[in-house]
């Protein structure tokens, strides 16, 4: 077994080489485990950081203020009617479909999104997304009715579908299946600070109403358009697209970047996806117990996202009082996503991870759910915590995907599927849960939904856990004497 053949589909014409271990063949191949980790790789990993993460964290920061800041307009100054609600005639219906619409352009265009990324290389593809997006945001303000609000948020969900899973795919090329998760999180987490954020700029240009004759909600989208239009730009020429283009190291780290994916990690050079890949794929039948927790925990993603402002305003608080309390919530969520993703990959324990960030959020959503219907001090500290609790246990999940796929083509494609079947569809029930009917009651059924679905989450990944430790405990007993096999990360 030892001395099988691995194939190799990547070879540089110049800089480090790095082999692409094909799915079957590294499945049944023992190999040595990846360089120990040393004061060089730690300074590379550290530089590879200082360009990568911020600038990724940024990107993200500014498509989920895009997409979620609809949320804020809908109630931005509703107490004049001259919300976005209001003013467009969109019933509670209606309004509910155009946050659908935007769903189904993101379920369509995540694969071949994914697939752009590898051929077009990344800065070039996700400078063009963010630039699309911010120009169709800025179109949002200048939208007249319900019909117009479809269209434009269709065009949106087209234009961010390939950020998030791109994102994802992109760490692969830089870093090791042990140091994803976290760097996900910080990514991630930066939409739990537009959350924030989002909260506190619709308070700031709430004040801005009817300035030079326009509604604060079309300046709210106006203004949150701008950056992304000029910060696509910046992508464009200051995102690194692979460690071997890398004008920033030297040849040495260039090396040592190569060394350290040689097992783990994708390869900027190799070859584009073929139908043999995609065949795999979508018949390693494993995957799809990632993609059902995805899908499960998308719903509190998409309903937090959107509704949060809407679920402060049934606690007592009303107009930019509760844009403003909106903050809290996604301020502690960005602690806790920080923190459980680095426990997961330093522990090797993401099943469990994400499960128990799982059970926290259930918890609070079940509480939420049976609380009286004016308990609001009760129901907002466990929107607080199930914020928390529901957000945390998604960079886990995704690092854990990633780290067990095993070759570049692969991990492309099941990464943008299992956010097209988890943010695409999964997020779709997200939109209808939270009722304008239930205001008074509190909105038992959003809550309790997000319950479900949070223990539906902490079951998957304890099945996932048991899976994926059966499977390594039957590497270990067929592999050789003195032979370490690649095992599953757990």
């Amino acid at each position: 077994m030892a001395s099988e053949n691995l194939p190799s589909d990547v070879e540089k014409s110049s800089g480090p080489v790095a082999e692409e271990h094909e799915g079957k063949h590294l499945k049944n191949a023992a190999v040595n485990t990846v360089l120990t980790s040393s004061a060089p790789e730690r300074k590379l990993v550290w530089r590879q950081d200082k360009r990568i993460v911020p600038l990724s964290a940024g990107i993200y920061f500014l498509c989920y203020l895009d997409r979620s800041n609809i949320g804020n307009a809908k109630v931005l100054n509703s107490s004049t009617k001259n919300d976005m609600q209001s003013e467009t005639g969109a019933s509670d219906y209606q309004f509910n479909v155009a946050l659908m619409i935007f769903l189904i352009g993101y379920f369509l265009f995540e694969v071949p999104s994914n697939i752009l990324l590898k051929k077009l290389r990344p800065s070039r593809w996700l400078a063009f997304l963010m630039f699309s997006w911010g120009v169709i945001t800025i179109g949002m303000g200048g939208i007249k009715n319900y019909g117009q609000m479809t269209g434009v948020r269709f065009l949106l969900g087209a234009f961010e579908a390939g950020l998030f899973p791109g994102l994802v795919y992109y760490l692969t090329f830089w870093y090791k299946t042990d140091e994803r998760s976290v760097r996900v999180a910080f990514i991630l987490a930066s939409a739990t600070l537009a959350g924030a954020f989002g909260g506190a700029i619709a308070y700031g240009v709430g004040h801005m109403n009817r300035t030079r004759d326009l509604s604060a909600w079309r300046w709210l989208f106006m203004l949150e358009g701008i950056p992304s239009c000029l910060s696509g730009i910046l992508v464009w020429f200051f995102l690194p697209d692979w460690p071997e283009s890398a004008h920033w190291l030297s040849e040495s780290e260039k090396d040592l970047a190569a060394q350290r994916l040689y097992h783990e990690g994708a390869k900027g050079s190799a070859a584009s996806i073929t139908r043999e890949d995609v065949k795999a794929t979508l018949t390693d039948w494993r995957l799809y117990g990632h993609y059902a927790i995805y899908f499960a925990v998308s719903l509190p993603f998409s309903s937090l996202s959107l509704f949060s402002p809407t679920i402060v305003s049934g606690l007592g608080y009303h107009d930019l009082e509760a844009q403003l309390l909106t903050v809290p919530p996604w301020a502690v969520a960005y602690v806790a996503q920080i923190l459980v993703s680095w426990s997961a990959d330093h522990f090797n324990a993401r099943g469990y991870h994400c499960a128990g960030a799982a059970v926290v959020g259930a918890a609070a959503f079940l509480a939420s759910a049976v609380l009286p219907g004016d308990d609001y001090k009760g129901r907002y500290a466990c929107l607080v915590i199930g914020t928390a609790g529901a957000f945390a246990c998604i960079p886990p999940m995704l690092g854990w995907l990633t780290s067990n796929m095993w070759s570049t083509a692969s991990i492309g494609l099941a990464v943008a599927l299992n956010v097209s079947i988890g943010a695409g569809l999964g997020q779709i029930p997200g939109v209808w849960i939270y009722k304008a009917s239930e205001a008074k009651r509190g909105y038992p059924t959003g809550h309790g939904v997000n319950c479900a679905m949070l223990f539906v989450v902490a079951i998957g990944a304890i099945g996932l856990r048991y899976y994926y430790g059966r499977k390594n405990r039957a590497l270990l007993n067929a592999a050789s004497d003195g032979i370490a096999p690649r095992l599953y990360k757990l």
